[in-house]
């Protein structure tokens, strides 16, 4: 039976309470409540300080939020390396034992035979433990075991420490956290209540059969670790697999786990490329503060030279930011195909070569902050080239910004910069939009019985003169002001049918110098303006879902209506106002019941549109979902914008406004279905098309199937767009895509996958991938070959193949090595993780 731990008066001065009861809490606790406390003390503080050689490697990762793969391992809170709870002084001690011996003439407390202490959720077990009170001495002997409240379990033979814990011996050190990890030693000493050492130490977090070694370990014939230094030091280290030694490092060393903020090297980074060369990265940590840090990476390539890589991260109370950077000092002639280069590329590709990338955001109260994402470049390919972008990425922009938010109120002011990153773009005219402003406010009291808003937006764009697809561009800027008001109310009569009457009142403000103005207009040229226009609109939302029960589901069809009227025409051609945000216009059953269908500010509805359509949802008691969504958009009267989308008069004449395929060119839209459906649990299928509105014929379709079951997942993905002839005479051609992938677990550890994107039209792969992985408790390893087939000599992009190896080892990290460092294809990364 467990009880109070009785104490003796002779030793701490207190009578016994309730016979068993014993007070620990008060001014003077008695010794075996001391020492059993300090036996818990003891053995947890002087097992729990060792530490994984990994967790320190990179000290950064703990301050600042970096870029990389997530572990393959969960993590396990408050496991060996966890924060572990405090002891509480005040919380009662439980003591169990076979026997309690009392030596006072000796000023010994001796507890024998099984004995268990149970204090602040710790449970400590062993043969013997002994309190020598006049040496201020704490022997705990035989199977001795403590499981702390995380979950662990330390073992020992033997613990010797005074009773303020600066000194201490233990014998047969073992330690098994709850996730498997093992530290074992022949003898751990603490001295002056700081150093701690291990002698004949071994770490792994893989499982083993007994009697077999594990997969790896690490092993030190010495281990200090320094708590004052906040060091763990390995001599005679080894790293071994399945208890061979493959990897011997005489010394090295690294924090602890309590430091978040220390200088040192990093992961070095190993890479070839057939265009760069062998390359290696050696980084370096200056941890300057807790606050802040900076790791120097340069990286030397066998034929370019050393690249100079730097990153500055800080954190402040009330934000963060980073600045990073990558130079070269390059000679052109060591870049591949250097001989086909223009004198003015040449010029531009050979010397100094950099870029600078700077990120931040700041709170300036409750409701306000500001921040910035810029990218400044030498030239438009060095990104791309040595792989701090994605080699598609085709466009920069840059932004500053201020946003205020509250309960009914929001506002944000931004700076914007855009730029081109194609080789002719080189001497593209640079937007800015130099500021953009948005406003929204809503109304705290009903108005009508429905709710007020108001929107306001405006915004400056700036272009310098320059080329684009090598037509010059006279750098048209022009300044949009819009303020709006929107009110509405859903009513829902006494047999479920809802009514949402709405209306907006809106009035545009536009200048622009420099519009390039379509050739097919009399009077063509370049020219500058100031219009205006206002707008108002009202319309009746109309839904009368129909609920039916049965035992096995439930059946909902939901009819709706919509009209929108506006203006039958505005009093200017929109085709002749610059379209700097309208340019994406989808048709879909998620926008079909919009009561604006153009997207932005710069192009608006005309006319009276009928919006019609019918949702069915499907939900079975054993977790089957369906849903359908059909429907039509009428342009009954007035003026049809998406009719003819116009030529972009910003930068070039050749290029549309927006597609002319959008589905709403003519009077009747096309139909529009959607269709969501989820029999199981790992079983989804999500299908939208739209098909022409005379003869049914499918005009485009986006469908995305998941699958899974027991060891087989799989996706595939289709789009397709119809080839077409518009009234215009416009000829597009269709485009359809595949792409799948499919995973197949072949054990518990090992895996393969593959995955693959087919252009149909063209009957061409564009890039596959296969994968095969091994994932046990303490190891992963996994080797992936992928292939791309996609060829632009716009972008520089040629065929490549890939091969990429990657092995983790639980608590240490990971290790990537890829074959090239010029393919981001996928936008992955070629840096190791560190």
């Amino acid at each position: 039976m467990v009880s109070f731990a009785p104490i003796p008066h002779d030793m701490c001065g207190s009578t016994r309470r309730g016979g068993d009861a014993v007070d620990a809490s008060g001014p003077r606790r008695g010794g075996l409540v001391r020492f059993c406390a300090l036996a818990i003390t003891a053995v947890f503080g002087l097992m729990i300080q060792a530490s994984d050689p990994a967790l320190g490697q990179d000290p950064s990762i703990k301050n600042f939020s970096t870029v990389k793969p997530g572990s393959s391992f969960p993590s396990q809170p408050g496991g060996i390396f966890g924060q572990q709870k405090r002891i509480n002084n005040a919380a009662p001690l439980y003591l169990q034992g076979d026997d309690l011996i009392y030596d006072t003439k000796g000023g010994r407390v001796i507890a024998r035979g099984n004995v268990q202490i149970f204090y602040n959720n710790y449970l400590l077990t062993g043969d013997k433990i002994t309190y020598e009170q006049r040496a201020n001495k704490l022997i705990a002997e035989g199977n001795v075991q403590l499981r702390d409240p995380n979950g662990n379990i330390t073992r020992a033979e033997r613990i010797d420490t005074t009773d303020d814990f600066r000194d201490a011996f233990v014998e047969s050190l073992s330690i098994i956290a709850r996730d498997e990890t093992r530290i074992q030693a022949r003898r751990s000493i603490r001295r002056d209540g700081n150093v701690t050492e291990f002698e004949q130490g071994k770490f792994t977090p893989c499982k083993s059969e007994p009697g077999q070694s594990p997969l790896w370990c690490i092993s030190a014939a010495r281990i200090v670790h320094d708590q004052q230094a906040a060091t763990i030091t390995y001599q005679d280290a080894a790293f071994e697999i399945f208890g061979t030694p493959v990897l011997y490092l005489p010394y090295f060393q690294h924090p602890d786990p309590s430091v978040k903020h220390k200088s040192g090297f990093l992961t070095p980074v190993l890479g070839y490329s057939g265009k760069l060369g062998f390359s290696l990265e050696v980084p370096y940590y200056f941890a300057f503060d807790r606050s802040y840090g900076f790791t120097f990476n340069p990286r030397y390539y066998s034929k370019q030279g050393v690249l100079w890589q730097g990153d500055w991260r800080q954190r402040t109370q009330s934000g963060q930011y980073s600045i990073k950077f990558g130079a070269i000092d390059q000679n052109v002639n060591d870049l591949p195909d250097s001989a086909a280069f223009t004198p003015i590329e040449r010029e531009r590709l050979d010397g100094f070569r950099g870029t600078l990338e700077t990120r931040g955001q700041f709170s300036l109260g409750s409701w306000w902050k500001f921040g910035w994402d810029v990218t400044l470049e030498s030239d438009a390919s060095f990104r791309r080239f040595y792989g701090f972008d994605n080699i598609l990425q085709t466009d920069r922009v840059n932004v500053g910004y201020l946003t205020g938010l509250s309960d009914r109120n929001y506002f944000n002011a931004s700076l914007y910069q855009f730029g081109g990153l194609l080789p002719n773009d080189s001497q593209t005219s640079k937007a800015w939009a130099l500021p953009v402003f948005d406003y929204n406010y809503i109304m705290a009291q009903p108005v009508l019985g429905g709710e007020l808003s108001f929107n306001g937006h405006a915004r400056v764009m700036q272009r310098s003169q320059g080329v684009v697809s090598g037509l010059l561009s006279p750098g048209t800027d022009t300044t949009h002001v819009v303020a709006d008001a929107n009110w509405r109310r859903k009513l829902i009569d006494p047999i479920g049918q809802t009514w949402t009457p709405f209306a907006n009142i809106r009035a545009d403000f536009f200048t622009f110098d420099n519009a390039l103005v379509n050739p097919a207009i009399p009077g063509s040229g370049v020219y500058s303006d100031t219009m205006w226009r206002g707008i108002g609109s009202a319309g009746l939302t109309y839904a009368y879902p129909f609920v039916a029960h049965t035992p096995s589901a439930t059946h909902t069809i939901e009819p709706i209506a919509q009209v929108v009227t506006r203006h039958a025409s505005q009093r200017i051609d929109q085709r002749l106002i610059p379209n700097e945000d309208s340019r994406s216009i989808v048709f879909d059953d998620n926008s079909l019941f919009f009561e604006s269908k153009s997207t932005g500010f710069d192009r608006i509805d005309e006319g009276t549109r009928f919006n019609y359509g019918t949702k069915y949802t499907f939900q079975a008691s054993n977790g089957f979902n369906a849903r359908v969504v059909l429907g039509q958009s009428l342009h009954l009267a007035g003026s049809n914008v998406f009719a003819d989308a116009g030529r972009d008069v910003t930068t070039e004449q050749n290029r549309w406004n927006f597609s002319l395929a959008n589905g709403l060119e003519t009077r009747k839209s096309d139909y529009v279905a959607g269709l969501y459906v989820s029999p199981l649990a790992n079983l989804s299928l999500v299908a939208q098309g739209r098909f022409d509105t005379d003869d049914l014929t499918l005009r485009r379709q986006d469908t995305l199937l998941s699958f899974g079951a027991g060891p087989l997942t799989s996706q595939i993905g289709y789009s397709y767009t119809r080839a077409e002839t518009l009234a215009s005479g416009v000829t597009l051609k269709s485009a359809q895509e595949i792409i799948g992938a499919v995973g197949l677990k072949l054990t518990d550890t090992w895996s393969i996958m593959a995955s693959i994107r087919y252009d149909i039209d063209e009957q061409m792969r564009l890039q596959d991938a296969v994968q095969i992985r091994y994932a046990d408790d303490c190891f992963v390893l996994s080797a992936t070959y992928s292939e791309s087939f996609i060829k632009n000599e716009t972008l520089g992009i040629q065929p490549d193949r890939t091969v990429m190896l990657r092995f983790e080892l639980k608590h240490l990290g990971s290790l990537n090595t890829r074959t090239d460092v010029t393919s981001f294809l996928s936008g992955l990364d070629n840096q190791t993780n560190k």
